[in-house]
């Protein structure tokens, strides 16, 4: 059985809600970031060799949602690279690496790219269901 391992690792430096330096970045844009940072980190890894991408976010609406880890993926220049987005509210980055780990320890495939990304403070008031929260490059 291959054994899975954590080859590279990223992360944002902790924003103040409402006003700190990345209130402004919204969550796929924030995600994609970190993804091809922690890509650039691996010169002799080929992202093409990405078997999916597997993202953690514990309220995927509004600006998190529509299946915001295969958004980050082509945000991430990941073109070919599937996403699937994980709920487990407080755990669900945790989740994202778990279900990198079995897929990798049963065989499906040798790279995946396990993240979370939470941007709460960017909802409404009371709603994370807010008009025009697509991405406005798609």
């Amino acid at each position: 059985m291959p054994e899975a391992v954590i080859v590279a690792t990223g992360r944002t430096p902790i924003g103040r809600a409402f006003k700190g330096s990345l209130a402004n970045m919204r969550p796929d844009d924030l995600a994609a970031l970190v993804v091809r940072e922690v890509l650039a980190k691996l010169p002799a890894l080929d992202p093409a060799s990405t078997e999916d991408l597997i993202l953690g976010c514990g309220m995927p609406a509004g600006e998190s949602g529509f299946n915001l880890a295969r958004v980050t993926a082509l945000l991430a220049g990941l073109d070919n690279v599937p996403g699937v987005t994980v709920n487990r509210y407080c755990s669900s980055s945790l989740q994202a690496i778990r279900m990198a780990a079995h897929a990798v320890r049963s065989g499906e495939g040798d790279v995946f790219v396990a993240a979370g990304v939470e941007t709460v403070s960017r909802f409404g008031i009371g709603t994370s269901d807010i008009p025009n929260a697509i991405n406005p490059i798609f």
